[in-house]
């Protein structure tokens, strides 16, 4: 498969005898990944990748429970358990003004305000603790730096050009 896709969800295990799978999300947009006639690629942990499509879909417990069209028992989708569910790059939503995607982040080149001529590092990972995202920034030496994504810290985003302008604040080093 040439184009880029995201992952969306992971299928964690089946729910009742007709049919339906238990869908953990890893998306922010639930609702609209996984509504009712969506499309979305189903990964299987071993064996060929396929589009499946959405013919209902609840929420249990935290999960996101669907139906899928084709599938009408347990035994036609227990093997599919730990596959993931993707969606093409293309179909992304469209965020407000200073929000971004993980994947246009991640690989972000990351320097200081103070010094824009040598980079600080290259964000690896984005964390979500709790009241904000804190990327880790991984630096030439090969330790890792903690950045809140606070306003006083993040100065730019350049996702085109992939750099970020952030402003050390006492202490974060």
């Amino acid at each position: 498969m040439s184009e880029e896709l995201l992952t969306v969800g992971k299928l964690v295990n089946t729910h009742g005898i007709k049919g339906e799978i238990k869908v953990l999300s890893h998306t922010d947009f639930p609702e609209q990944r996984f509504a009712k006639g969506k499309r979305l690629l189903l990964i299987p942990t071993v064996g060929n990748s396929f589009w499946i499509t959405i013919d209902s879909v609840r929420v249990h417990k935290e999960m996101y429970i669907l139906k899928v069209e084709g599938f009408n028992n347990i035994n036609e989708v227990e093997k599919y358990k730990g596959s993931v569910l993707k969606v093409s790059k293309d179909d992304v939503v469209e965020l407000p003004e200073n929000e971004y995607y993980f994947h246009e982040i991640i690989g972000c080149t990351v320097y200081t305000d103070e010094d824009q001529d040598k980079p600080l590092g290259v964000i690896k990972e984005i964390l979500t603790p709790g009241a904000n995202d804190v990327w880790v920034i991984k630096t030439s030496t090969g330790s890792d730096i903690l950045i809140p994504v606070i306003d006083e810290v993040v100065l730019d985003v350049d996702v085109k050009n992939q750099k970020v302008k952030v402003h050390l604040m006492e202490g974060l080093l």
